[in-house]
């Protein structure tokens, strides 16, 4: 598991993703152990991390949903979630309260 969300975290990193948060769901009555929250620069950033993800993961990764608009794609791997997110939406909607709270009050870590 760690190595998948290691390839996830390099994808994002490589291709300029920011603030990359990874959450450790586990031990929490969540229906995925993992949850990945990353930044994108902008609308067009968001879909081109979307792209790359795909093609970094599809080799490997079985891909059960993907959500996408302009500001937020959620990408659903079936015990891992992705978040890209514009810097406007991660601050309107965010997910890492939600996640925190989840987490006992643990911040996720930030890569």
């Amino acid at each position: 598991m760690q190595s998948r969300i290691q390839t996830i975290v390099n994808s994002l990193d490589k291709n300029k993703a920011e603030s990359i948060e990874v959450f450790d769901l586990r031990e929490k009555n969540y229906f995925v152990e993992y949850a990945i929250i990353a930044s994108s620069l902008g609308a067009k950033h968001t879909s081109a991390l979307l792209n790359h993800i795909k093609t970094d993961l599809k080799p490997t990764e079985t891909f059960m949903h993907v959500d996408e608009s302009e500001d937020w794609v959620v990408i659903d791997l079936g015990d891992i979630l992705i978040h890209i997110m514009t810097p406007e939406y991660r601050v309107k909607y965010d997910m890492e309260s939600f996640l925190t709270s989840l987490s006992d009050g643990k911040e996720g870590n930030t890569l």
